[in-house]
């Protein structure tokens, strides 16, 4: 099984692609969904990484994708200027998912 990334940097391809990981650059709304359906027809691809960039920007988009297909999975990554995500929220989601402070 493979990993795919659609990204919306060169430096985010590139470095996956010294990882082994192949992937596309995307700008457009229907440069993206392109991408995702050709990633969701490809049986040999598990995992489908996508900047958080483009997962904020084309939400609904890739929530449709989630909803309306098992597998890949979607994971939005970081790209080199970092995460837009709060310092903690990891333990912020784990508060959300169990009920539990920590």
């Amino acid at each position: 099984m493979k990993l795919f990334l659609i990204s919306d940097n060169l430096s985010t391809l590139t470095g996956m692609r010294l990882a082994g990981i192949e992937g596309v650059i995307v700008h457009e709304k229907e440069e993206i969904r392109q991408a995702l359906d050709k990633a969701v027809q490809d049986e040999s691809i598990a995992i489908i990484l996508i900047t958080e960039k483009l997962g904020k920007q084309f939400s609904k988009l890739i929530d449709d994708i989630r909803v309306d297909h098992q597998r890949p999975l979607l994971v939005e990554i970081p790209d080199r200027y970092g995460t837009g995500r709060r310092p903690d929220f990891i333990t912020a989601y784990v508060n959300e998912a169990i009920g539990v402070k920590l």
